[in-house]
């Protein structure tokens, strides 16, 4: 799950202005009494195999043949570019009918999205998991539509642990630090720790997590915090012992879950999507790795960051009972059940976390949902976050806490 580009706001604002006499660029409304409207998904797939488009192709088909005055034209674009090209649509005032991927406050800020209530049933908006539909909400009005959801936990290599002489996984992160270094002296990685740009502000904050800190606390800034500096301090310490790969401010999440997955890293913070990169791979069998609760400076965190991925409905093309019609259709549990084995990720729907629940491989993650910590909801967080994915690396060769206030200046100038 990636985010946002910097620059966003300004371009929303810009766009709202001229949202007048827009609304046929992005979908159309046939003379015959049809409608068109436009899908723009990010694109969860590894290859042209498992492309997202074909998931969203299958429901949109489908919904079609119950609704055959309504088309749904479906795009998907890579994750690295989503963000971008979504952007650029808007800014052409070619837009989407309904997006899935980020969801973007500076938008609702700029009045082009309709609120979540009022393009879904009462029975689907309430079938919403509670704490990810509260994330997307703007000034008290909810606008963003969990659509699929992560959490995290910590994945070990049993096999090095045991050729390590390691009894059992990390506690704290002390114990991260000393297993580690075993790992290291097998000519292994002890831990892989990714600062680089694909998802810096997710490893950020779990640690952060570990010492009772975060990005914000009751809605104030808090990213220099004497907590997050000492969190930043450690992570510096564990880089510059050799514990973990060299320079992990250019090291991305997926390189780094391929290496684990090829049994070359001892342990990393990972997600569901790590466990398809895990049996591609073809060197770990389901026996030699597991996952835990992950370590904090004193013992496992009893919360984790969990994320979600979100549908938007835009109202430029005035399209609000046809996207009623399609999300409705789209968020039934067939569809999230088959999203999140696609994808093993999890779902976003009450009742979609039901129809998994016994579910061996998404057990573990679907307890975690209910404790799970959120990104900021406040539209600077774009901002930020593309600052974080930019420079938290070098703590390693910068003081951390001068790393650290950097990011609070950006989002205090920017709330």
């Amino acid at each position: 799950m990636k985010r946002r580009l910097l620059g966003a706001v300004s371009l929303a604002l810009t766009a709202a202005l001229t949202i007048t006499g827009c609304g046929s660029s992005g979908g159309g409304g046939g003379t015959n009494g049809t409608t068109t409207l436009k899908l723009v998904a990010a694109d969860y797939g590894t290859g042209p195999e498992n492309t997202s488009q074909k998931y969203w192709q299958d429901i949109a088909d489908a919904f079609h043949k119950q609704n055959p005055k309504i088309t749904v034209k479906v795009q998907t674009i890579n994750w690295n570019d989503f963000d971008d090209q979504v952007k650029t649509m808007v800014q052409n005032h070619n837009y989407p009918d309904i997006t899935e991927g980020d969801y973007f406050p500076d938008f609702a800020q700029a009045k082009l999205l309709y609120p979540a209530k009022d393009v879904m049933s009462d029975s689907t908006f309430k079938n919403l998991i509670p704490v990810f539909a509260n994330l997307g909400t703007y000034n008290g009005t909810q606008y963003g539509m969990p659509f699929t959801t992560s959490s995290r936990t910590m994945f070990y290599n049993k096999k090095l642990f045991t050729q390590a002489g390691i009894a059992n996984p990390p506690q704290t992160w002390d114990d991260v630090k000393t297993d580690a270094l075993k790992i290291k002296a097998l000519g292994k990685v002890g831990f892989g720790l990714p600062l680089g740009k694909e998802e810096a502000q997710a490893e950020t904050l779990l640690w952060m997590l570990g010492n009772g800190g975060g990005y914000q606390d009751n809605g104030k800034w808090t990213i220099d915090s004497s907590q997050n500096v000492e969190t930043m301090q450690f992570l510096a310490d564990l880089v510059k012992s050799g514990a973990t790969e060299p320079n992990p401010g250019t090291k991305n999440r997926t390189d780094l879950w391929k290496q684990f997955a090829s049994g070359d890293i001892g342990m990393i913070n990972g997600q569901g999507a790590l466990i398809p990169i895990i049996k591609s791979g073809g060197k770990l069998s389901d026996a030699d790795w597991a996952s835990v609760p992950i370590p904090g400076k004193t013992g496992p965190l009893d919360k984790t960051l969990g994320v979600c991925d979100n549908v938007s409905a835009f109202n430029g093309n005035g399209h609000q009972a046809q996207i009623k019609a399609f999300l409705d259709f789209a968020y039934q549990d067939t569809y999230q059940v088959a999203f999140d084995k696609e994808y093993d990720l999890l779902p976003a729907t009450n009742s979609g976390v039901q129809a998994l629940s016994s579910d061996p491989v998404f057990a573990p993650f679907l307890k975690a949902l209910p404790n799970s910590v959120q990104y900021p909801n406040d539209p600077v967080w774009s901002t930020v976050k593309s600052q974080i994915q930019t420079s938290i690396g070098t703590i390693v060769s910068k003081d951390p806490k001068s790393v650290l206030s950097a990011l609070q200046q950006t989002a205090t100038k920017g709330s």
